[in-house]
C-alpha cells in the first residue's frame, strides 16, 4: 500500500475500489481500512466501497440463480408415476421436459410417464441411472431425482433423440441397493436408539446415500462408548436375523397410527400412508423410502461417529454392507502393522501400555536433565553479563532444544538480574529462533521486546512478536544468528 500512495490515493482520499480489493481478495475489513487509513490521515470513499460491494452481491446472486424454462409437452399427460418399489428397470415415454440453466451450466429436466427412479425425499438421495432408447444402443445419464409439486423430475445433461419415442428407464441397481442398506439401517438403528437411550429419542433428520448414513436423534447428553456399543450390538443382531420386509401401502393415516406405527413429529402426512415394519415388536415406521427385503441384506453396521449437532440434538453416522466391510479389512490391516513394530506381541495392548510407561519415564529424564542444564546456564551466564549505559546485556546463543527450556532460562535471569537487556538465539530442530527479554525498568524507559524482536527476526528471514517484556521471533536462516547477537548491542548504544 504505502509503495502505492501516489498511485492510489488524491487528496487524502483512498478510493473505495482499492478498499473494495484489500476487502473482496484479501478479507482485509473495511473498518479496518478505515482505521488504519486515518492513522495515516486518509479518509476512505465509502460511497464507491459500497457501489462495488452491491456489484459483487448482484454478480454473485447471478452466479446461483437458477433460470428455469417453460415445460416442453411431448405426450399431453400430467399423470406421472413411481413404479420404483418394485421395479429398476421397465419401459416408458416421455411425459414433458425442460430446459434449466444453474451457474452457467445447461441441464434438461424430464418428466416420464412410469419410472424407476426414486425422488430425493425424507433424507434419501435420489436415484441415477440411464434413460436408453428402444434399440437400447443409445442412451442419456441421469445425474439426479427430485420431486416438484408431486412430479418426479429426472436430471439429464442431455435431451435424447426421437422425444416422442418409446424408453427403457434403468436405475443404477448397484447404488440403489447399498442406498436401500443404508436406509433400512437407520430404521434398525432408530429403534436401537429408543431401546438403548429412552422412549425420549427421536428422529431430528436424516441423510441416506450409497456410501454412509447419517442419523439426527433427541437426545439430552453425549452417548457414551458403552451405549454405542450396545446399539450396534443390537442392530447386528437384527441384521443376523434377516428380518423379512414387512410393506403396507396405502393405509389409512388414523390406522396406522393407532397400530403403534412411529410417526416424525413435524412431518406432514397425507390421508393415505406407507408402513415399513421390521419385526412389529422392533421397528415400525411411516416411510416412503427404500428398502432391503430382508435385514440380512445389510450385511453389517459400524458406528463410525458420535456428535452433537445441536442443543439436544445428537448425531450418528454409520456405515453398512461393502463399506463396513472395507472398514473392518483396514482395522484389520492396521491392528497386523502394529503387530509387527511390536515384534509380534499377542497382546497388543500391553505392549502399547509398556511403550506409554517408557515414554513417560523417559520424558520426565529428559525434564530433569533439561532443568539441570538449565540451571548450570543460569549460573555461567551471570558471570558473563556486559554493562552497558547502565544497562546489562546478555547476547549468547543457547544449546537447549526446547522453547520451554529457553523461556524458562530467560524468566530466571529476568528475576536475578535489574536493568536486564537479554537477547538469546537458538536452533531447535534445524530451526533458527530469537529470544528477547526486557526488565520492567527498561521497559518504562520505552523499550519493547515485541519490537526489537521483529527487527531481529529479519537477520534470520523470520518474524515474530509478544508482550513489550517478553518475544520470540523464528525463522529459516539459521547462517544471519551471528548477526543476530552482533546486532543487540546496538539497541542499547
Amino acid at each position: 500500500y504505502k509503495g502505492s500512495q501516489k498511485e492510489i490515493v488524491q487528496e487524502n482520499i483512498i478510493p473505495g475500489v482499492f478498499a473494495f480489493v484489500l476487502y473482496d481478495t484479501f478479507g482485509f475489513p473495511i473498518d479496518l481500512t478505515e482505521l488504519m487509513a486515518k492513522e495515516q490521515g486518509y479518509i476512505v470513499n465509502l460511497t464507491t466501497f459500497n457501489d462495488e460491494l452491491q456489484k459483487q452481491k448482484n454478480r454473485s446472486r447471478a452466479a446461483t440463480a437458477i433460470d428455469t424454462g417453460d415445460w416442453i409437452t411431448v405426450n399431453a399427460d400430467d399423470q406421472s408415476e413411481f413404479v420404483g418399489y418394485d421395479d429398476l428397470e421397465i419401459e416408458t415415454e416421455i411425459l414433458k421436459y425442460r430446459k434449466v440453466k444453474a451457474k452457467g451450466k445447461e441441464q434438461y429436466q424430464i418428466v416420464l410417464r412410469q419410472t424407476p427412479f426414486y425422488a430425493e425425499s425424507g433424507g434419501q438421495v435420489g436415484d441415477t441411472g440411464r434413460l436408453e432408447d428402444h434399440s437400447r444402443q443409445f442412451w442419456v445419464d441421469i445425474t439426479d431425482t427430485k420431486k416438484e409439486n408431486g412430479l418426479t423430475v429426472h436430471f439429464t445433461d442431455l435431451l435424447p433423440d426421437n422425444l416422442e419415442g418409446k424408453f427403457w428407464a434403468v436405475v443404477d441397481e448397484d447404488k440403489r441397493v447399498l442406498t436401500e442398506d443404508n436406509h433400512s439401517a437407520t430404521h434398525l438403528l432408530h429403534a436401537a436408539l429408543k431401546q438403548v437411550l429412552g422412549k425420549h429419542v427421536n428422529q431430528k433428520g436424516s441423510l441416506v446415500n450409497a456410501d454412509y448414513l447419517r442419523f439426527d436423534f433427541s437426545h439430552f447428553a453425549k452417548v457414551t462408548d458403552e451405549e454405542l456399543a450396545q446399539i450396534e450390538v443390537i442392530v447386528n443382531q437384527k441384521i443376523r436375523q434377516n428380518i423379512k420386509l414387512k410393506e403396507q401401502r396405502n393405509v389409512p393415516y388414523q390406522d396406522a397410527i393407532e397400530s403403534g406405527v412411529t410417526a416424525l413429529f413435524g412431518e406432514k402426512y397425507g390421508d393415505f400412508v406407507r408402513m415399513i415394519t421390521f419385526d412389529d415388536h422392533f421397528s415400525k415406521e411411516l416411510c416412503g423410502g427404500t428398502h432391503v427385503k430382508a435385514t440380512g441384506q445389510i450385511g453389517s453396521f459400524k458406528i463410525i461417529s458420535e456428535s452433537a449437532v445441536a442443543a439436544g440434538v445428537r448425531r450418528i453416522e454409520a456405515i453398512t454392507a461393502d463399506k463396513a466391510e472395507q472398514y473392518f479389512l483396514d482395522q484389520r490391516k492396521e491392528l497386523g502393522h502394529l503387530k509387527a513394530l511390536l515384534n509380534g506381541s499377542k497382546d497388543l495392548s500391553a505392549s502399547v501400555q509398556a511403550l506409554l510407561d517408557e515414554n513417560t519415564k523417559l520424558k520426565k529424564e529428559i525434564e530433569k536433565s533439561t532443568l539441570e542444564r538449565v540451571n548450570t546456564l543460569k549460573h555461567e551466564i551471570v558471570h558473563h553479563v556486559r554493562g552497558i549505559n547502565g544497562i546489562n546485556l546478555i547476547a549468547k546463543h543457547i544449546d537447549l532444544q526446547s522453547a520451554d527450556a529457553v523461556k524458562n532460562l530467560a524468566f530466571s535471569l529476568k528475576d536475578m538480574i535489574d536493568n536486564l537487556f537479554l537477547v538469546f538465539t537458538t536452533e531447535i530442530d534445524s530451526k533458527p529462533g530469537i529470544t528477547v527479554m526486557l526488565s520492567d525498568d527498561l521497559i518504562k524507559k520505552g523499550m519493547n521486546a515485541s519490537n526489537i524482536v521483529r527487527e531481529l527476526g529479519k537477520e534470520i528471514q523470520g518474524g515474530g512478536g509478544g508482550q513489550p517484556f517478553y518475544a520470540t521471533a523464528g525463522g529459516k536462516n539459521s547462517a544471519g544468528l551471528k548477526a543476530v547477537l552482533e546486532k543487540a548491542e546496538g539497541f542499547i548504544v
